[in-house]
């Protein structure tokens, strides 16, 4: 009797097989390819996740240097607590139709919109949840207004216009800090409708500034965060890491006072890649921290954080209750 109770507790507790296939939505720019992945039986909840920039993939992976595959794995362990998702490629990204250099926030938005129109007709959810990591949160944010989502799970989101960021991201680090004043200029010359001058540029702030990104990134240098938050009413779950290299946890600041009812959470060792790394003083020098963290960018090995995925679902389980 004690074994046959002891088996039926393991198997209560055991995490809920998954069912993985690939789904698409149609895109104004055409077909939008993605992975949904669903537990067995009825979901609890589903969601649509939201990359962060550049080329980075339905699975969390960038061909500039990150083969994390931590979309891969917040899906993976979303399914086995009973939450739908589907982690897709931008367009132009990946299998996805279209030109990934030809976007702009409407156009992210309309994407995301034929998305949770195709979420919710392949898994019978009454509402769908944003969960947008990185500049994958702005977008969330930004299409909070449409219609059918449940609520907005940002993680790591930049909580100013991303040009202050990206500043701050230059002036950190010891090799690009004297950068600081050209980019400076160089997004002055954006705002202010004109075209940087290709020959004032270094190399290394070039591809910001790119004639074939130039018009998004002026549009993402003006979007305050903040204040599109402040607009929306939807349950709102914000996760920031304190060995964050990129998106640092002050960057929530901004976030919880536009949206002061908001859950906010700081977890201790979390890295951009939402993956557990040693932290500044469990690494000893600020050389074994670096190399640490960079490690979470390029080890799909290397877990999520044990505390995300329960934060998550707790979250969504709570404002779903």
């Amino acid at each position: 009797m004690v074994r046959l109770i002891l088996t039926l507790i393991a198997l209560l507790a055991s995490p809920v097989a998954a069912e993985t296939r690939e789904i698409a939505a149609e895109g104004p720019a055409g077909r939008l390819a993605g992975t949904l992945e669903t537990p067995q039986g009825v979901a609890q909840a589903a969601a649509l996740i939201l990359p962060g920039s550049g080329p980075t993939d339905r699975d969390g992976n960038n061909p500039l240097g990150s083969f994390a595959h931590s979309y891969r794995m917040l899906a993976e362990a979303l399914a086995e607590r009973g939450i739908a998702t589907a982690r897709i490629d931008k367009r132009g990204i990946g299998d996805s139709d279209g030109d990934g250099n030809d976007v702009s926030l409407a156009a992210y938005r309309a994407d995301t919109a034929a998305w949770v129109a195709t979420l919710l007709d392949a898994t019978g959810a009454p509402c769908i949840w944003l969960i947008g990591h990185s500049e994958g949160a702005l977008l969330a944010i930004d299409a909070a207004g449409l219609p059918d989502i449940c609520g907005l799970v940002l993680l790591t989101p930049p909580g100013r216009p991303i040009g202050a960021l990206v500043r701050d991201q230059l002036a950190a680090q010891p090799a690009s800090a004297p950068l600081v004043p050209l980019f400076d200029r160089a997004l002055a010359a954006l705002l202010a409708g004109e075209a940087p001058d290709p020959a004032s540029l270094h190399p290394g702030l070039a591809p910001l500034f790119a004639p074939e990104v130039r018009a998004y990134f002026r549009e993402l240098a003006q979007f305050d965060p903040a204040a599109a938050l402040a607009g929306t009413d939807l349950p709102v779950l914000m996760i920031h890491g304190d060995a964050d290299l990129q998106v640092p946890p002050s960057e929530a600041a901004p976030l919880a006072a536009a949206r002061p009812d908001a859950t906010r959470l700081t977890l201790g060792g979390l890295s951009h890649m939402l993956k557990s790394v040693l932290t500044l003083s469990e690494a000893g020098s600020v050389a074994a921290y670096l190399q640490a963290n960079m490690r979470s960018y390029r080890d799909p090995t290397l877990p999520l954080h044990d505390d995300l995925v329960p934060a998550i679902t707790d979250f969504i389980g709570a404002a779903r209750d």
